[in-house]
């Protein structure tokens, strides 16, 4: 096993190449599937391996583990043929080395370390090489060559299987059957050591160094032995101590000092510093343990089979030898110590234990607790299957059973006294009680039950626990305390919020100084209340015993101020702070990339180490990856971690226990993820960052943007040119519009012009004619006035007289009549009218003629002077025809001119 850069933890085993890394396996097989027996590591990340006929290294290629083979590099006729069994890098060189030979690498050749024999096993100490050549001793490698220590034939034939530094710049060397001895650069000496017998009989197998002062030795047969350089044994770690199996293989004590050991089948890490010491019942000699204690120095175990013992002594407390008390058999419920008695409550009663042997003190079934009464010390009280048991004790006659205490048979889990001297009972399973005894304690004369109806949050698993001479009753929502003046439960808050986590705690058990353990269904933690308004929980160092105790009977007992014993499903726990080895605090590693997948639509591998020199490139359809990391702490402790992807994220995230973490539709660009780890809520290790790229798209990428430039630049040219002949095309446009707008504004201002000329000639023949029309008029008014005129001489002269008063007589006046009717007749006077009213109205008469061709020229006259709007009485006188006459002619003229009887025939002529 050794230690890698960004890898973790790196063993060899039949399926290949291992790592570890806190949290996740990785398994890399050989080329030809060989198994690897030796692993070891450079500072430039290369990880040297050696099989079967094979030796090489690993390295990161494309961001992958991939393996290299040097045995190309061999000189001409030389071939690996055996294992290679050791590996060890020298500054710039690096040696493998097989039973057969040694090849040392260095400056990419190989160069062979010639050998009398074959070889068992390379040793490095310090900066010298030990080598045992079968039946000829103990050599060292200088350079390439093999030179013989005097004296190593003391150490005998049987094989050196470890070689350690040692006080005094000597060395420790471990045989595998002659025990261990002490080299001081001239001669070989035994170390007298108790271990010697161990190791002698159990066949040591390999050695390694712990903190400067400590020797691990494992075993073929039994496990490991731990001695300090004075040769005491300090520890035996074997099967029945949590080992898989008794073979050790191999043993590595990595930089925080964690012990690591190859087995037959297998690989354990034993914390050194772990103040906790297992033993484990592998053979199921006494089955599950529900209680445990030492007492008398003897170790007493209370199973579901009985109760067993051993001798145990506080200076050596590694082996044990349990055997069943006889007449024990059955379920062991309880074991206390009272008055310097040590008591047993047992499925079939309760005895007292006399070291080997039990002397019974009462037959009530199921003695679960037994609890003394601080009021009266000399009385105490049992809850059983059927209720509660009186018992008393004495100095002379220890403990006694009194009786049953009557008034009450439910079955009594648990048993606590208040202030006021009333009895709380916790059902076995549901309910809780409160109980008022006699003076006498023989009788119970009030019962009180509670459940939710007093405030409690159910009827089941309500425990009831003296905490600082205060009582306080567990549940599943955390913890309560009750008033007796309101006859409730209330939350104990104060509790709750300081214990957090162990608030749901279902068992309390007392530590003594103000410590107390808590349980919380299968978690363990101890609370220090020594501090008044601090509560100190420490949890973490007991994770180990998560899920191992026997839940709802889980049991400590306190064997000294500091050592305690924990029973456990399978054995038992001694908890003992001082034992645990001194180890320096040391920095936190740095938290290790393993794995970058891409998980768009299928699994693939992206990195399985992080960055080594450049950003990881990532293509922009595969945007969605999950960044796998761990921290490479292998104690025990809880880690979370805290991420923080420069570029995506605003802020760093919750710390967590997630181990993982999957990004979807990342943006193309730079990106940056940083990793850091806390253990136990303290120490934070410095920042992982890991880089990489999402490549910008095909159609955004270099070459693509390049194109596009090009094409904006033709467009753009092109544009120019559009533009300009658009622009030459909108100036001619511009131009025509402008020349057609100032020849529409000449149009215009020419027909406006017309238009006035137009005007004025309209409003001078609208003169003219006005004044034709009065001419017209005139000239008709004239006419009618000089026929009204003649009318009136013509009348007159009917009115003359002759000399005596006689009218004239009509041959008298014919002449002059003749004259005045021709006057009144005249057509020249017609004509002279007609050519006015032509002139004023020029296509009257043609018009009216067209359109009315038998009209005759008194019709004609008839509608020239209506249509000059006269009177009857005027065109009576024109014409020379009566006013009938006139009516009688416009009657006629409008039938032949077919006007509408609506239609006034004056206005039908003047819109002619």
């Amino acid at each position: 096993m050794h230690l890698g850069i960004k890898i973790g933890a790196l063993f060899g085993n039949a399926e290949g190449l291992l790592t570890f890394d806190g949290r996740f396996w990785q398994k890399y097989k050989m080329p030809n599937r060989q198994i690897v027996r030796s692993v070891a590591t450079d500072n430039n990340g290369r990880i040297y391996t050696g099989s079967f006929g094979e030796f090489g290294y690993w390295a990161i290629k494309n961001s992958k583990l991939s393996y290299n083979s040097l045995t190309k590099l061999l000189p001409k006729g030389i071939t690996v043929t055996d294992e290679i069994w050791k590996i060890y890098v020298d500054k710039d060189r690096v040696i493998f080395q097989s039973f057969s030979k040694i090849f040392i690498y260095k400056n990419n050749k190989i160069e062979i370390a010639k050998s009398p024999s074959s070889f068992l096993f390379l040793h490095k100490v310090n900066s010298r090489y030990f080598i045992e050549v079968l039946e000829k001793g103990l050599y060292e490698l200088i350079g390439s060559k093999l030179i013989f220590i005097p004296q190593s034939d003391k150490l005998g034939k049987e094989g050196i299987l470890s070689i350690l530094p040692y006080k005094n710049n000597q060395f420790i060397i471990g045989t595998s059957k002659n025990g261990l001895f002490i080299y001081n650069g001239k001669d070989f000496s035994p170390l007298i050591t108790s271990a010697n017998d161990y190791l002698k009989t159990y066949q040591l197998n390999n050695g390694v160094m712990l903190l400067g002062k400590y020797y691990a030795y494992g075993t073929i047969l039994n496990g490991l032995i731990i001695i300090d350089e004075s040769g005491k044994v300090v520890q035996r770690i074997n099967k029945s101590s949590g080992l898989q199996n008794n073979t050790i293989l191999s043993l590595y004590a990595d930089n925080e000092q964690n012990l690591w050991a190859g087995l037959d089948n297998g690989i354990d890490r034993i914390e050194l510093n772990s103040p906790l010491y297992f033993y484990f019942d592998k053979t199921g000699q006494f089955g599950t343990v529900y209680s445990s204690i030492i007492f008398n120095n003897k170790i007493y175990l209370g199973t579901n089979q009985g109760l067993f013992y051993s001798e145990w002594s506080p200076i050596n407390q590694l082996n044990f030898n349990f055997k069943l008390i006889p007449n024990s058999q059955g379920q062991v419920w309880e074991l206390a110590i009272v008055d310097n008695e040590l008591i047993c409550g047992h499925n079939s009663g309760t005895f007292k234990v006399i070291g080997d042997r039990i002397e019974w003190i009462s037959r009530s079934s199921g003695g679960w607790t037994i609890k003394k009464l601080q009021s009266n010390p000399n009385y105490l009280i049992q809850g059983t299957y059927t209720g509660l048991s009186l018992f008393s004790t004495s100095a002379a006659g220890g403990l006694k059973f009194e009786s049953r205490i009557a008034g009450f048979d439910a079955p009594s889990r648990y048993i606590e006294k208040d202030n006021k001297g009333d009895i709380w009972v916790g059902h076995a399973y549901k309910g809780l009680y409160k109980l008022s005894l006699s003076a006498d304690y023989k009788k119970v004369t009030s019962i009180k039950y509670f459940d939710e109806r007093n405030g409690l949050p159910g009827n089941y698993n309500i425990n009831i626990f003296n905490l600082e001479n205060k009582i306080v009753f567990s549940s599943d929502a955390g913890f309560y305390t009750y008033d007796e003046l309101s006859n409730k439960f209330t939350k104990y808050e104060t509790l709750n919020k300081r214990v957090g986590s162990f608030a749901t705690s279902n068992k309390i058990i007392s530590a003594g100084e103000k410590r107390y353990w808590f349980i919380n269904h299968g978690k363990t933690a101890l609370v220090n209340f020594s501090e008044p308004g601090k509560v100190e929980i420490d949890s973490n160092q007991f994770s180990i015993l998560d899920g191992r105790m026997v839940q709802y009977y889980e049991n400590i007992s306190r064997i000294s101020n500091l050592i305690y014993l924990v029973s456990v499903d399978d054995g038992f726990v001694i908890y003992n702070p001082a034992e645990a080895l001194t180890i320096e605090k040391q920095q936190l590693p740095a938290v290790l990339i393993r794995r970058v997948e891409d998980i768009t639509d299928k699994y693939s591998l992206i990195s399985e180490s992080g960055n080594n020199t450049e950003p990881t490139e990532i293509k922009n359809s595969r945007n969605n990856i999950r960044i796998s990391f761990s921290l490479p702490f292998y104690r025990q402790a809880k880690v979370k971690y805290q991420y923080y992807l420069e570029g995506y994220s605003k802020e760093w995230s919750d710390w967590s226990y997630a181990t993982q973490k999957d990004f979807t539709n990342l943006s193309s660009g730079s990106y940056k993820f940083k990793i850091r780890a806390k253990i136990d809520n303290n120490s934070i290790s410095k920042e992982t960052i890991y880089e990489f790229i999402i490549l910008r798209p095909w159609y955004l990428n270099n070459w693509a943007i390049l194109l596009y430039v090009i094409a904006v630049v033709i467009i753009l040219i092109l544009g120019k040119k559009i533009y300009e002949q658009k622009l030459r095309r909108d100036s001619e446009k511009i131009t025509d519009r402008l020349q057609s707008e100032q020849d529409e504004i000449l149009k215009l201002e020419t027909e406006a012009n017309e238009k006035q000329i137009i005007k004025l000639q309209t409003e001078k023949l609208q003169a003219e004619l006005a004044s034709k029309n009065r001419e017209l008029a005139n000239s008709a008014m004239t006419l009618v006035y000089k026929n009204e005129l003649l009318q009136k001489l013509s009348d007159e002269i009917t009115k003359l007289k002759d000399e005596t008063g006689k009218k004239l007589s009509d041959d008298q006046t014919r002449k002059i009549q003749k004259v005045i009717n021709d006057g009144m007749n005249d057509e020249r006077d017609w004509h002279l009218f007609e050519n006015s009213f032509n002139e004023a109205h020029e296509s009257f008469f043609k018009k009216l003629k067209a359109q009315h061709p038998d009209l005759v020229p008194n019709d004609l006259k008839l509608c020239a002077y209506l249509r000059m709007n006269m009177s009857s009485k005027e065109m009576s006188s024109l014409l020379n025809i009566s006013l009938r006459g006139v009516e009688i002619r416009r009657y006629r003229l409008r039938k032949k001119l077919e006007v509408p009887h609506d239609k006034n025939l004056t206005e039908f002529l003047m819109e002619l």
